[in-house]
């Protein structure tokens, strides 16, 4: 099967050298892009000529004002932009031929598809395929998704979806689940799922919140018996309190919702409030910081400036956030997205990355790694509530847990 993969950016080069484990593909980006396991078309027409599947990854993107990593609870409702995506599949449409399957995976909002999208393919048959992945963890997530959503026009389990679900079947390391619905519904299921987490985020650090201003309680307490409640409400992903939802997705499909619950009237808007609980959150962990500032006489440091351990993306990175809380006097800590770090800090330390929790689904271990050393005096501040140290010259605080010592 020859496969065409429009689109190699943060994600969908990832995505395409994944597929060509099994596939032939060729891949094409207006950007100049390198890679040794897939073919590089230099135009989009040979990406696309004589390929049985063609997958469009390419951007849906809001302003960068609404990334999330200034406050955005206040901005206008907007949708995401389409022009770039339009303009693509209109130029993929000339290419195909009659039995091509083009595939859509990027995010839009329910209604985009069958309003904007699908007829632009002319020719050719065309599926809504949004991933659930993620930035430091693509590989893994695209091969052992929870599930993969499969979009149609009237939701048929048969002919473009089965011919796709059987694609994807020689690529998974697990069993996933495979949800064929209208390319409504699948619009749906992809963005709520990531609002879903967000608020599930917000609410966990609101008992955080709770426990700093109420005294005596350890947060990892409350949400371990949440957690374990899987008869009704959750399972244990996401329910451990500390760094807000962040990246280059969560932020702005809240956003986008709010847009959409105002279009469609619905009388009531939640993601404004999961929003502006986002914010007062990191206003609250950034009004601590300066407290120990003050307290101590010492500067604010950030450890990690990523939205995640192990990228350079800062998109929507909370620890921007929290540094517009304090007014910007802080000093970031993070060899990936802020060149090579000092040797010695001496400080207020927060402590914005674990990879333990963040990776932790796909089976990373290991602790995470100090990028500089921290010297006596200083203060760590652990969101986490993860970080021990032999060194009684360091004060510790889990961010989190008031219980008396």
């Amino acid at each position: 099967m020859k496969v065409g993969f429009v689109g190699l950016g943060k994600l969908g080069m990832a995505c395409a050298e994944v597929m060509s484990t099994v596939y032939d593909v060729t891949g094409y980006d207006i950007y100049q892009r390198d890679s040794d396991q897939i073919k590089i078309s230099d135009s989009l027409r040979g990406a696309v000529t004589g390929k049985d599947v063609v997958f469009v990854a390419v951007q849906t993107p809001h302003d960068a004002e609404y990334d999330g990593s200034q406050p955005i609870a206040h901005l206008p409702n907007r949708d995401f932009d389409y022009t770039v995506v339009k303009d693509v599949l209109q130029e993929v449409s000339v290419w195909t031929a009659p039995d091509t399957l083009v595939v859509l995976i990027s995010t839009v909002l329910p209604g985009t598809t069958r309003r904007e999208l699908a007829r632009l393919i002319t020719v050719g048959r065309f599926v809504y395929n949004p991933y659930l992945i993620a930035m430091g963890s693509v590989e893994w997530d695209m091969v052992n998704p929870e599930m993969v959503m499969i979009g149609t026009e009237d939701g048929s389990e048969t002919g473009d979806a089965k011919r796709l679900i059987e694609f994807y079947r020689p690529l998974m390391q697990n069993n996933p689940r495979y949800v064929v619905g209208t390319w409504d519904e699948c619009e749906c299921i992809k963005v709520f799922y990531n609002t879903f987490i967000s608020a599930k985020i917000g609410l966990v650090n609101m008992i955080q919140d709770v426990a700093i201003k109420q005294g005596n309680i350890n947060v990892d307490v409350v949400t371990d018996a949440l957690a374990s409640s899987t008869m009704r409400i959750m399972g244990p992903k996401y329910m451990t309190a500390g760094m807000g939802d962040a990246g280059p997705c969560h932020p702005r499909d809240n956003i986008a919702l709010r847009y959409l619950a105002q279009e469609l009237d619905l009388g009531y808007d939640l993601f404004d409030a999961i929003m502006t609980a986002r914010e007062r959150q990191a206003s609250n962990l950034a009004e601590y910081l300066l407290q120990l500032s003050e307290e101590y006489n010492l500067p604010v440091y950030i450890h990690g400036k990523a939205y995640k351990p192990n990228v350079s993306y800062i998109d929507g990175s909370y620890s921007i956030l929290i540094g517009h809380y304090l007014n910007h006097h802080v000093t970031y800590i993070d060899p990936m997205a802020e060149g090579s770090p000092p040797l010695f800090i001496k400080g207020i330390v927060l402590l914005a990355h674990n990879q333990q929790i963040t990776y932790g689904y796909s089976g990373v271990t290991q602790e995470q790694k100090l990028y500089t050393h921290i010297q006596d005096g200083s203060v760590v501040v652990d969101p986490w509530r993860k970080f021990k140290t032999d060194n009684r010259n360091i004060k510790v605080i889990h961010y989190g847990n008031t219980r008396i010592q």
